[in-house]
Order: structure tokens, then sequence, then C-alpha cells
């Protein structure tokens, strides 16, 4: 695929997000479309293409009053945005469409007319192999392949609970979070017991939201908005729909391979990184996110984190909306991770960091079943 040969031109979330009891998940959808195409100047009927997650995009795109040429409806859980934008990439390239737009929605929170979290058909390999032993939702899944991570690695509960206190600290700095206040590690340790080990404060906050997003071509791109954001490099890869068939637990094959191929379409090392967005459903995440697309050696992630790297001034700040243990997560969470990449390269986060050229934005679908990585510029050659 050509490199910087696509561009963000509009990007947005919904008008409020928390708590928003008076709206269904499509008009979030709608809601958060809007205010993309408002910043990418355009109209509905300036669209071609759609892709979406959740809501059916033959649903949105009617509700929208779109008319597209180009239809893209991957659903691999929280990182399927990851993957449209990949793929709304390629069909702009190849003349398939011209101008495409992502979107997002959930009633997380209020649950008004939601999707809700997949549950496994009868017959299928979960149903058969896994459900029957208590593995059926998020906290009861994850636990397995961290418990083993810990283990292996000589780690105990304060591993995890490094991540949420730094992503709090970005969080604090952010008016748009669901979590502000300050907390500490022995905060994290005392709060209540979810699925050992994870705690209240190690899952992500449960919200109501949407996010949208609006690609064209680069030769358009400057003529649409005086900030575009480049798609530099990208990647996807799956792994298992079933954790207990994971290669390792201890680290995500999809991981590896989504971030190792967005790297090199990329053309760009560690070292060019200045800003990463890892998605946390819960606060292993970001120590599987950061060994394994290369950021520190395996087992050393939690260290890194301690010594503040991470964090508010350090040399690589992750997550700096708050993530979705603090900022938002409406159950699909990769919509926000984009979007914090997209507004740290134009210059106009909450907590901006200083000169953001390149960010990565890495996301997980289902529990580590698949996985979608986009590295974002603010320059094209």
């Amino acid at each position: 695929m050509a490199r910087r040969s696509v561009a963000v031109v509009g990007a947005a979330e919904s008008t409020r997000m928390g708590k928003v009891p008076e709206m269904s998940q499509i008009q979030l959808h709608a809601d958060a479309a809007l205010n993309a195409l408002a910043d990418a100047g355009l109209r509905p009927s300036d669209i071609d293409g759609i892709a979406t997650a959740g809501e059916p995009p033959e649903t949105v795109a009617h509700y929208l009053g779109i008319k597209p040429r180009w239809i893209d409806g991957t659903g691999v859980g929280g990182c399927s945005f990851m993957l449209h934008l990949r793929h709304a990439m390629a069909a702009i390239e190849s003349g398939l469409c011209r101008t495409v737009l992502v979107t997002h929605g959930e009633s997380g929170r209020s649950r008004i007319a939601p999707t809700g979290f997949p549950i496994p058909v009868p017959g299928s390999l979960l149903q058969q192999f896994e459900t029957p032993f208590g593995t059926t939702y998020p906290p009861t899944m994850f636990s397995i392949p961290v418990l083993r991570y810990l283990k292996q690695h000589g780690l105990d509960e304060s591993a995890l609970a490094s991540v949420a206190v730094v992503q709090r600290q970005w969080a604090a700095l952010n008016p748009r979070a669901s979590q502000k206040d300050p907390i500490t590690i022995e905060d994290v340790l005392a709060s209540k017991m979810i699925v050992y080990p994870f705690r209240l404060l190690m899952c992500c906050v449960v919200s109501d939201g949407g996010g949208a997003i609006v690609l064209t071509s680069a030769d358009r791109a400057p003529d649409l908005h005086e900030r575009p954001v480049y798609i530099i490099g990208t990647g996807e890869s799956c792994e298992s729909p079933m954790i207990s068939q994971m290669e390792d637990f201890s680290t995500s094959a999809a991981f590896r391979r989504a971030g190792r191929d967005a790297f090199a379409e990329a053309g760009i090392s560690h070292a060019d990184v200045d800003h990463l967005m890892l998605y946390d459903a819960f606060a292993h995440l970001p120590l599987y996110g950061l060994e394994d697309l290369g950021f520190c050696h395996p087992g050393e992630a939690a260290s890194f984190i301690r010594q503040g790297n991470t964090a508010p001034g350090g040399r690589l700040p992750v997550n700096t909306n708050g993530g979705g243990l603090s900022y938002m997560h409406s159950g699909m969470y990769g919509m926000y991770a984009l979007q914090e990449s997209i507004r740290q390269v134009r210059g106009i986060a909450a907590a901006q960091v200083p000169d953001v050229e390149i960010s990565v934005a890495h996301g997980v679908g289902g529990m580590f079943s698949a996985s979608g990585t986009i590295v974002f510029s603010k320059t094209r050659p």
C-alpha cells in the first residue's frame, strides 16, 4: 500500500460522553458522524464510503442519508475501527471510493437500544470448549493470560495497579474524562475485587459515547482541513477466538504481527514515535502492548511505567486522554484511541504532548483474538 496517500480530514467524538441516557446507540453514531463531517467541512452527501461496527453499516448509512459506493462492516471487537481505517485506505487508493466515514456509537452505560456484548451462539467454539468452564465475559477471559504473565515475569498485582495510577494522572488533565481524582497504587489494590487479579480500578469505566473519522486522499486533504493527519502505516492480524488457544499466554501473536507490519509500512523505528495509544479495557493490556510492539523487552513494561516513562513529562507518553480505565469505554474503545492520536498530531489534545510528529494507535479485539495498529503522521513528504 502506498505510504502517506490517505489522510484524516475530519475527526470528532459525540457531543456528550459518559452518561447520555437520552440518546440511543444509532443516535450516538449520528451525533459523532455529524461532528466529524462538520470538522471536515463536508455533508453526508459528500460521503461515498462508510464503515462501522456494532450497528450495521447499511443502517448507519440510511440514518445519515448516505448512498455509499463502498461498505465495510468488519466487526472483530474493539479494534474494528483500526481495521476500518486500513481497509478504507486501500479502497481510496484503488478508486473504489473517494471519501470515507468511519463511525462508532455505544450506549454502554445507559443501555438505550444497545447491541451489547456478543453472546457466543450455541455450537460455537466458545460455547463448546470455554463457556462450560466459566469463561463468559471479559474479566473472566482476560484473567487467564494475565495470571500467567505475572507469574512468568515474577510480578504481582502492583504491576497492574501502576498502569491505572499513571493513566489517572493523564485523565486529571482532561476535562472530558470520566474519572479524574488522583489515585495511588494502594487505592487500586484496596478497590473491590472483580475477578482475580482484576480489581475495580484495574477495569475500564462503562460509558456512553461515540466517535467518527473522515478519510480522503492526501492530495485532497489540504483543501478540506488546515490540519490533515496522514496515515503512514497500518497492520492487522488475529490469533484465536478462544483465549485458551493463545500461542503463548504472556504475549499476543496478533499484537506482534499487526504492530510489525504497521511499523514496516511506515518506515519508522520506535525512536520515531512521539506518542502512543494502547487499548486498555483492563490494566494488563498496556503491558502487553508495550512489549509486543517492541518498546520494552518481555517482562519489563511494568518497571518502564513505574519509572514514569509513560506519565506526563515522560519520554513515551501513553494513553494521554486517560485511556479506557479513566477517560471512557463504551464497549469498543478503539475509536477513542484513534481520536486521541489524531488530536495529539493536530496539536489540540486536552493534555497535549509537545511536538508530536508521529503517533501510534494500537487496539485489541475480543480477548487477544484480533489486533489493529495505525501510524499517524503530521507531515506528508
